[in-house]
C-alpha cells in the first residue's frame, strides 16, 4: 500500500516519517520523499492513527491524486536543487516529464491550478532558497553558486536573487536577518 505524504523535503523528513511507521509498528517496504510503502495493507483504524501523528509532526497524509502529484514535483524540485549539480542547458519541462512520464503541459497546468504559481516560478524561488543558504555558508563563491545551480551567468543569478528578494546577493550577505522559508511553504 502506497500512502502519499506532504511537507516531506529532506532526509530528516524521510527519518521522522519512518520513526512513526515503526512506533505504530507499520512494516515499511520503502521511504522516500513524499510517500512511503508498506508491505500490506493497513485499517481504516490505523490509518486515522498513523494521519494524526503525521499531523502531529508538520507532515500530512494526500489522499487526492492531483495533490499527490504535485507533491512528487516539488520532491523531484527539491531534491534536483539540493544534489547542486544542474548544468546551464537543464530543461525542467524534460526533467519532470522523462521522470514522472507524463507530459509536460499536463504537469504544469496541474500544477499552476493548485498552487497559485506555475512550476518555473516555484522552480525560481526553490533555487533562490538554496542560494541563500549557500550563500550563508560560505563555502563557495557567487560564480560556483551561479555554476551548480545552472546559472548561465552571475549576472542571471543576480538578477534573479533581486527580483525575488529585492536585493542582490551582496546585500543579502549583509543584513543582519536573513529571511529564509523552509522549502515546504515556498
Amino acid at each position: 500500500m502506497k500512502i502519499y505524504i506532504k511537507n516531506m523535503v529532506c532526509e530528516r523528513c524521510i527519518t521522522a516519517v519512518s520513526n512513526i511507521f515503526n512506533d505504530m509498528n507499520i512494516n515499511v517496504k520503502n521511504i522516500s520523499l513524499g510517500e512511503a510503502e508498506t508491505t500490506s495493507e493497513i485499517s481504516e483504524k490505523k490509518l486515522l492513527q498513523l494521519e494524526k501523528l503525521l499531523e502531529e509532526t508538520g507532515f500530512e497524509r494526500i489522499k487526492n491524486s492531483s495533490r499527490q502529484l504535485i507533491e512528487k514535483i516539488k520532491n523531484l524540485i527539491i531534491t534536483k536543487i539540493s544534489q547542486l549539480d544542474i548544468d546551464e542547458d537543464f530543461l525542467l519541462s524534460e526533467f519532470l516529464s522523462n521522470t514522472i512520464h507524463k507530459d509536460y503541459s499536463t504537469l504544469s497546468k496541474t500544477f499552476s491550478q493548485n498552487e497559485n504559481i506555475t512550476l518555473e516560478q516555484f522552480f525560481i524561488l526553490q533555487k533562490i532558497e538554496k542560494v541563500k543558504e549557500l550563500l550563508l555558508y560560505n563555502e563557495f563563491t557567487l560564480t560556483e553558486i551561479a555554476g551548480k545551480l545552472g546559472y548561465k551567468s552571475v549576472q542571471h543569478l543576480s538578477s534573479q536573487f533581486r527580483n525575488s528578494t529585492g536585493f542582490s546577493p551582496t546585500e543579502f550577505k549583509k543584513l543582519k536577518v536573513h529571511n529564509r522559508k523552509p522549502l515546504d511553504q515556498v
